[in-house]
């Protein structure tokens, strides 16, 4: 497969670091963005109340941040058990840690308030920007479709694993924003910071290894 490119890296931190300025300035285009949305998004949530449910549980069981963690320590163990691929494990567990450490660190300098409604429909802790929902679907699904990728896999299966990669990463985005927990803005960061540390942990691992994983 083609090997990554610096050039990627630095593509992706653009924007994550101009969103990443604009949020926290406040720009005042970006909050009435994320306000409309917000404001519609709540409206559906409360009259559409079965979907509504049915998002809980994907966001909180299905995507949830530690149900992601818990997949890639599992793709780990099955790396070391079945492939005795220690390095592409340990970076596999690593590059997941450096996440949650950027995540909760860009959460704790920005401080970003969620939404606040009358009439809630769901409720999270921590700082908004970025999600940490979204930026944690990215990075494990950005890595275990580079894995699958590497190990050769094509034609169906791989189609497969990208459509599945994509509804994680797209459906856990919409949930919380639908749910009032976050603003768009906090979802485009967590995709736009997720997919930047992917790209930046598979150039350390081609840089480190010049077999496949």
């Amino acid at each position: 497969m083609p090997r990554q490119s610096p050039r990627t890296t630095l593509l992706l931190a653009l924007p994550s670091a101009l969103l990443l300025t604009l949020v926290a300035i406040n720009w005042s285009p970006l909050l009435a963005l994320d306000e409309d949305t917000a404001r519609t998004t709540h409206r559906w949530a409360v009259r559409e109340r079965d979907l509504t449910q049915t998002f809980r549980v994907l966001t909180d069981w299905v995507w949830d941040p530690v149900t992601m963690r818990l997949l890639c320590a599992g793709v780990a163990l099955w790396l070391v058990w079945r492939r005795a691929a220690w390095w592409t494990a340990l970076w596999l567990l690593i590059t997941c840690a450096v996440a949650a450490l950027v995540q909760q660190a860009i959460k704790a300098g920005v401080a970003r308030p969620r939404p606040v409604w009358p009439d809630p429909v769901d409720s999270a802790r921590f700082a908004a920007f970025p999600s940490g929902h979204a930026m944690t679907a990215t990075v494990v699904c950005g890595l275990l479709l580079w894995l699958i990728r590497a190990h050769g896999v094509r034609g169906p299966r791989w189609y497969g694993a990208v459509a599945v990669a994509a509804v994680s990463v797209l459906g856990v985005g919409l949930t919380r924003v639908w749910l009032g927990v976050h603003w768009f803005s906090d979802v485009l960061g967590g995709w736009l910071f997720g997919a930047l540390v992917v790209a930046g942990a598979v150039l350390v691992h081609e840089r480190r290894s010049k077999v496949r994983p």
